[in-house]
């Protein structure tokens, strides 16, 4: 039984148009996760779902209700459907289980008593029972997001709409919300989530969306799109969730840039805290120790710097090619670097190479 049915959906704004002429299904039961890069209209779907935006044309059937039509009863629509958002949306001058009793007795008309047992049941479903009295700025930006999945649950949903819910966390946050969501895709609660996490939409989803250019360009199981994807689009967005490039030059040495992009990386491979430091380690030791002086010894050249990183936890590998700076020696076979290379092999593994000009470490991840 299809609970969303959108049929030629298309938004435009003055300047673009980020969704044209969408259709989708989605059935009862299904845990649909919605990829792809900024920008290309995954979170005006899921605004236009929930008519926090409106269409420019096409039709979205929720539950049997046309949303798009003219007298639509918006909120009986929207008391089967929670949202979450990128921020929280708490109200900072309540409590948490405040938050989460609000909507319960605004909207279902429940008494506080009522509201409060429901809040209470809720908050013991994400792990935060003992916060209940707690005001939103006593929270870490995990517990709040948790407080916001627990007051959508509280209005017992259909449908669950979460949109980019850990983007606005810190890294060390993202564990706690992504346990909850996981939780909630065994349940059979239908569910379409918009995330960059790509380990939890390969692990919880039914089925997978890739959005781009305006529209989906391909649909199918986690398999498929992460393991065997059909479209080049897709392809080419897979490859760059499995791999980390950056070029080091002599006109373009910025380390902090470069840190930067490997952190996000990092993170989208939601790898564990030991493996993505140690990541850093070996790149910032193999760069700033051995690369950037060679670079600027030479005053010209170029290396460039991959990161593969393998599904489901495997090798991760670090390589560098660097033939334009072979001027005067290979950097990593100086004696000046001997510090450096022990140090990186506290991290980081060295193997073999045929090429000259070109290393590779595979990172340890204990």
């Amino acid at each position: 039984m299809s609970l969303i049915e959108i049929k030629g959906l298309t938004k435009e704004y003055a300047d673009s148009t980020p969704l044209k002429d969408v259709d989708l299904t989605v059935n009862e039961g299904e845990v649909i996760s919605i990829i792809g890069p900024s920008g290309t209209g995954k979170s005006t779907l899921m605004r236009c779902i929930n008519r926090l935006e409106t269409p420019t044309s096409g039709t979205i059937i929720v539950d049997g209700t046309d949303v798009t039509a003219a007298g639509a009863d918006l909120s009986a629509v929207r008391k089967k459907m929670g949202m979450v958002f990128q921020q929280f949306n708490l109200f900072s001058h309540k409590m948490a289980i405040e938050n989460i009793m609000m909507p319960q007795m605004s909207l279902l008309g429940k008494t506080p008593k009522e509201a409060y047992t429901e809040a209470l049941e809720q908050l013991r479903r994400v792990g935060l029972e003992s916060k209940a009295r707690k005001y939103p700025d006593e929270l870490s930006g995990g517990q709040k997001q948790r407080v916001a999945i627990a007051r959508a649950l509280a209005m017992h949903p259909k449908i669950m709409l979460f949109d980019e819910p850990t983007s606005a966390l810190d890294p060390t946050m993202v564990s706690e919300v992504l346990s909850v969501i996981r939780e909630l895709a065994g349940t059979g609660l239908t569910m379409l989530i918009v995330t960059h996490e790509m380990r939890l939409a390969r692990d919880v989803s039914s089925r997978v969306l890739y959005i781009d250019n305006g529209g989906i360009c391909e649909q199918g199981t986690p398999e498929q799109i992460f393991g065997h994807p059909k479209e080049e689009l897709t392809r080419r967005f897979v490859f760059r969730i499995h791999s980390w490039e950056y070029t080091l030059s002599a006109e373009n040495a910025d380390v902090y840039e470069m840190m930067g992009q490997l952190d996000d990386f990092c993170m989208h491979r939601f790898m564990g805290e030991k493996t993505a430091t140690n990541c850093r380690l070996a790149v910032e030791e193999l760069t700033v120790s051995c690369l950037l002086p060679k670079l600027k010894k030479l005053g010209k050249g170029s290396a460039a710097l991959r990161l593969n990183a393998g599904e489901d936890g495997g090798e991760i590998v670090l390589e560098a090619d660097y033939p334009e700076l072979m001027d005067g020696g290979d950097p990593f076979d100086n004696s000046d670097n001997v510090l450096s290379l022990m140090i990186l092999g506290k991290v980081a593994e060295r193997q073999k190479t045929d090429t000259k000009g070109t290393v590779r470490f595979v990172i340890r991840q204990k």
